[in-house]
């Protein structure tokens, strides 16, 4: 039995892959156990995950506007790699699987001299060429923190995302970086023809400036729309402050595995997360961005690019969604790309995939 300690903080999309690896390295006989802000606390539970708060870590949630500035010093805080460090003495740990948006707790993982392994949950391209250029890595830099080199030289790092899609799958990737594939259900697949037009509308769980007027804008597109309309507007969105369009279903929360089976297209920002989820159901998916910073415009790009999707702009007008929504509930080219790409996400099989690529590395000789 190997003991794995998960690092992560309270996002949205980046904790499902490491719940999900978890759980299959539990399954197998391993001891596994998650440290993270308060915010994870109802997520790992749900898991039936050992867990701890950070104790010395700045205060955060998702929940609330966070502006730019705060979110630098939250991936940057020292605190979070004071908080890891006590908890690989605290109790044994042969692997740290850390969440790599943890600057500051990733380069104190690299100088620990544990074996530790970045888990990506996002598209590597986006991680390298987005994420550590913009302030939260130049920050990193700055001080001390060293981040590509941490990537590069970790013993493994674990990239929950499809290889098709990630623009830097069509190479080899730098540092002893893999791509497990996205870890998420995949049901049986269905013949998207033969079910009625259904749409689930979802925006993120991250609480982005003016989500709830682009959710508003979504509504007013959806309203008469020849096709059942599912909303889940999730913590960050009030019911009382939309205006919903007659026969729409509007819910705060339900399981979207629940849901997807119901539906024949998705209409999201473009999370990583829920845009791996769509497409392993084989569902098409429109893209409005939230956040010009983060990946999200990167996701729409590449799923339309694959011909499952569509990228919108964030200021599109309720006539320019309706276009695009129309036609991806309609039989068409869409349904067929998003058909490849679910196939490709089953024979992935992330879960599984990136469980066993951690245990070879407990297996390993002490000086390998």
């Amino acid at each position: 039995m190997s003991h794995f300690l998960f690092l992560t903080w309270d996002g949205g999309g980046n904790v499902p892959p490491a719940i999900g690896i978890a759980t299959e390295l539990r399954a197998r006989g391993h001891s596994v156990r998650f440290l993270g802000h308060e915010g994870n606390r109802a997520a790992t539970a749900s898991a039936a995950m050992p867990f701890r708060a950070f104790d010395r870590a700045l205060p955060f949630t998702s929940q609330d506007l966070n502006p730019p500035e705060r979110m630098v010093e939250i991936f940057n805080d020292a605190r979070v790699a004071q908080d890891l460090l006590v908890e690989m003495d605290r109790k044994s740990t042969d692997v740290v699987v850390i969440d790599p948006m943890m600057l500051a707790a990733l380069g104190a993982a690299r100088d620990s001299g544990i074996a530790y392994v970045p888990l990506v949950h996002l598209f590597y391209a986006y991680l390298r060429e987005g994420w550590l250029r913009a302030p939260f890595g130049q920050v990193a830099e700055q001080r001390g923190y060293a981040p590509y080199d941490a990537l590069d030289n970790a013993p493994l790092t674990l990239v929950a995302s499809l290889a098709e899609l990630d623009p830097a799958g069509g190479g080899p990737l730098p540092g002893n970086a893999v791509h497990c594939g996205p870890v998420v259900s995949c049901p049986e697949p269905r013949d998207l023809t033969t079910a009625p037009p259904a749409l689930l509308i979802s925006l993120s769980t991250y609480n982005f400036p003016g989500q709830t007027e682009a959710m508003q804008t979504l509504l007013d597109a959806a309203s008469g729309l020849p096709a059942r309309v599912i909303v889940t507007t999730g913590p960050v969105i009030r019911r009382a402050d939309l205006r919903v369009p007659d026969g729409v279903e509007v819910h705060d929360y339900v399981d979207h595995d629940a849901l997807m089976p119901q539906v024949t297209a998705v209409m999201s920002h473009g999370g990583h997360a829920t845009a791996m989820r769509a497409l392993a159901h084989g569902l098409p998916l429109a893209v409005m961005p939230m956040h010009p910073m983060l990946d999200q415009t990167m996701v729409g790009h590449a799923v339309a690019a694959a011909g499952a999707g569509r990228l919108l702009a964030r200021d599109a007008s309720p006539g320019e969604i309706r276009t695009s929504l129309e036609e991806l509930l309609t039989d068409g080219p869409h349904r067929a790309a998003a058909a490849r790409l679910c196939q490709l996400i089953r024979e992935a099989d992330g879960q599984s995939s990136g469980a066993t690529r951690l245990e070879a590395l407990t297996r390993q000789p002490a000086d390998a």
